[in-house]
């Protein structure tokens, strides 16, 4: 079996991931939406399926697949110890962008809200 990267690692099995993290679709949504053949698709979602990354149901004619995230904790784990690097960053620009509205706001605007320091990005 392969690992979660390795799975991820096809730029086409990533850009099927992609279009179900907004909704469920069909073969045939993939195949247009990624201008791919539905060979290739099918090919991509057996593997994805095979691994737990998305799971399918009948709907009439057509067949729906569904991501299953639980399946992308590997790789969620894995970027933990890289989140600090990324939360770093968005605090500089957050302060950065603090500052430019104080610099050309009227007085009395109040500052943006923060995000709470324990948010996930």
């Amino acid at each position: 079996m392969e690992s979660a990267f390795e799975i991820i690692a096809e730029p086409n099995r990533r850009a099927i991931l992609s279009l179900l993290v907004s909704s469920q679709r069909s073969v045939g949504e993939i195949e247009r939406q990624l201008r791919l053949p539905q060979p290739t698709v099918s090919k991509h979602l057996r593997v994805l399926r095979e691994a737990g990354f998305v799971e399918s149901t009948v709907d009439a004619q057509r067949r729906l697949y569904r991501l299953k995230p639980e399946s992308l904790r590997e790789v969620y784990d894995w970027l933990a110890p890289f989140r600090r690097y990324w939360s770093t960053h968005v605090d500089a620009l957050e302060r950065h962008l603090d500052r430019m509205d104080q610099s050309t706001s009227p007085q009395g605007k109040t500052p943006r809200k923060r995000r709470s320091p324990n948010r996930e990005t």
